[in-house]
């Protein structure tokens, strides 16, 4: 009977122990074969990384989208200032669209690769002709000694083709060129001519003495408000960097023009400095100030 007794004891604390194992408990087959148990707090862990790292590529994922919208700004507003100095139709921008991809780095922060595209030039000579004589003068000695030069050959077909030259040249600056001098009406009050001569001619602007590095400052300046204004959901700490490495697209185009200077722009902030924007603790001047800029 002792040997009964000793059995039925057995089984009843294999039973008991069994009904103790938690139920939430799934087995996993681990690497070695391995029976191992995974417990209800580990699981519950497990899911919350994994919500918040889908959380985490989903606030970059919209960032990325920020970046490129803030390059594509820069990039318009570099075509409305050349409109504004060149003939309509004398310069298009690339059809490229700007690209930006973004990584979380374990112990440093957040970086952002932006993929900057180039603008060219619909016209390359009228280009040329403009970036090497800003102020037309040249220009109009060009034009001077060409029609001199037709002039003496005679021929029919090349002074049609310096008046075709000479249609695709702004004619509000020619005209201004080759407009007399009025004196004496001219220094009559409320004479229209005294309104054309004492009224200064506009200055010219300065993005025709390099409009590629104009470009990039365009582009930087939309970049570095992007990162204070649309970066606070990404979960930056205080000792962590907000970095943004801005660069030109390595293939361009046959017909866009040169950039000796296509180089990497890296834009950084330090998270402490972004946390002390973000609560209003110094203004924005300031936050832009601390923003880091460094070409490699």
């Amino acid at each position: 009977m002792r040997w009964l007794v000793s059995l039925i004891v057995a089984v009843v604390s294999v039973v008991s122990a069994a009904a103790q194992a938690p139920a939430d408990a799934p087995r996993v087959d681990g690497a070695d074969g391995i029976v191992q148990r995974v417990s209800a707090a580990e699981r519950s862990k497990q899911i919350a990384d994994e919500r918040a790292n889908v959380e985490s590529r989903y606030q970059i994922g919209q960032m990325e989208r920020v970046l490129e919208g803030a390059v594509e700004h820069g990039a318009t507003i570099t075509r409305d200032r050349l409109k504004s100095v060149l003939p309509p139709g004398d310069t298009l921008m690339n059809g490229e669209n700007a690209r930006a991809r973004g990584f979380r780095l374990e112990g440093y922060g957040v970086f952002f690769d932006v993929i900057v595209p180039p603008f060219e030039t619909e016209t390359t000579l009228s280009w040329s002709i403009r970036t090497l004589d800003q102020n037309a003068l040249g220009l109009d000695s060009a034009l001077k000694v060409l029609e001199s030069h037709v002039k003496s050959q005679g021929d029919t077909d090349l002074d049609q083709a310096l008046r075709r030259v000479e249609l695709q040249v702004n004619p509000a600056m020619l005209a201004a060129q080759s407009a007399p001098v009025v004196q004496g009406a001219g220094t009559a009050t409320g004479s229209a001519a005294a309104a054309n001569v004492d009224v200064p001619a506009p200055p010219a602007d300065p993005i025709l003495n390099d409009p590629n590095e104009a470009y990039r400052t365009e582009v930087v300046a939309a970049l570095k408000d992007a990162m204070l204004a649309h970066s606070s959901s990404l979960g930056i700490g205080e000792q962590d960097w907000l970095t943004i490495a801005a660069r030109a697209n390595e293939d361009r185009p046959r017909l866009a023009p040169a950039d000796s200077d296509s180089r990497t722009r890296v834009i950084r902030l330090r998270g402490a400095d972004l946390l002390a924007y973000l609560a209003r603790q110094i203004p924005k001047e300031e936050a832009l100030r601390r923003i880091e800029i460094t070409v490699y």
